[in-house]
């Protein structure tokens, strides 16, 4: 690795954009579905990789969620998401906001207790012997109805002191965030932090609805509001966190290569983008991968890493306490190996 790749490999960092079944490498993935009993349309794990060749986000998601039919049993969630705390403690991350999509599995007939628990009993681990703190944010999926989203927010209801907050996800293309008005309206009336992916497949606009009626507190990827001067100058202003995934928009074709990717521009423009690595197991890398490939691509200084880490501390949920000591020592961590 160069000077830089180890110097952004070696930075504490938060991770903000993380869905966790998307944490499900195929090795994992064919061993958990020997063990249920699943039959899945690749042999092993290297047929699986090779099917990792995406047109666009949809034929991602197709992909995705036949992936996680593996998915049945409290174990597996336990393995899937204490897998992926071990990689991001490996990888210097010391904070972690965690999607998970219930949806996904409740439709399956897996239990919304199932989920939760399997997660949970990781996040505990993680705290203890790992010393990575979390957060665990519900995704709602935008290709179903608001009724259906709100059955599933019902039930979250019932384990509230697990979860912290309530996300959108899934295609956005016929979608829009007004789509879910009511549903975030309850969920902010409720005390959750709200979060949306917009800007991805969507434009703008996608972006300032997502903002306006969801009222959510941070987008979830928004590369496109570079196409808006006003919608980036009022990002700018307020601060509002973006956290993009150059592995995951190279690989959906949002940019046709991480030379092609506006992270930089988002950066010199002063908006408050986190690099981050949203599926992992299908898009080539975790976080320590998607700063050091845009590092490299873009030609990024220290101090655009030092700036990502200190807006991934910044933009999370974490109490100002913690956020101050995490940013102290990554003072200390920029003290000990200047760039």
């Amino acid at each position: 690795m160069t000077t830089l790749e180890n110097f952004a490999a070696g930075m504490p960092k938060a991770e903000l954009h993380l869905h966790i079944e998307g944490t499900l490498e195929p090795e994992m993935m064919i061993a958990i579905g020997q063990r249920n009993g699943v039959e899945l349309p690749w042999p092993n794990a290297r047929a699986a990789r090779k099917a990792y060749d995406f047109r666009d986000l949809q034929s991602f998601l197709d992909i995705y969620y036949r992936a996680t039919s593996v998915l049945l049993l409290e174990q597996d969630f336990y393995e899937l998401t204490i897998a992926y705390l071990r990689k991001a403690a490996s990888q210097n991350v010391r904070h972690t906001e965690i999607f998970f999509d219930p949806q996904t599995h409740l439709a399956r007939g897996v239990s919304f207790e199932t989920i939760l628990r399997g997660i949970e009993l990781a996040l505990e681990e993680a705290h203890r012997t790992l010393k990575v703190s979390t957060k665990l944010i519900m995704c709602i999926l935008r290709h179903l109805s608001e009724e259906e989203g709100l059955d599933v927010f019902r039930q979250a209801l019932s384990w509230r002191r697990w979860i912290n907050g309530i996300g959108l996800d899934s295609s956005e293309h016929g979608n829009p965030p007004s789509k879910f008005r009511n549903l975030f309206e309850r969920a902010r009336a409720e005390g959750f932090f709200t979060v949306a992916h917009a800007g991805e497949e969507g434009n703008a606009s996608c972006i300032r609805e997502a903002l306006a009626i969801l009222g959510v507190s941070r987008i979830d990827h928004g590369v496109h509001c570079m196409e808006d001067e006003k919608l980036v100058a009022m990002l700018a202003e307020k601060q509002i966190p973006l956290t993009v995934c150059p592995l995951s928009n190279v690989r959906l074709k949002v940019f046709a290569s991480m030379q092609d990717h506006n992270l930089k521009q988002m950066l010199r423009r002063g908006l408050c983008v986190t690099v981050n690595s949203d599926d992992p197991a299908y898009f080539g890398g975790y976080v320590n991968e998607n700063y050091s490939q845009a590092a490299l691509a873009l030609a990024l200084e220290g101090n655009d890493l030092v700036r990502l880490a200190r807006n991934s501390f910044n933009a999370s949920w974490i109490s100002t306490v913690q956020k101050a000591l995490y940013l102290q020592e990554l003072d200390r961590y920029c003290k000990d190996n200047p760039f």
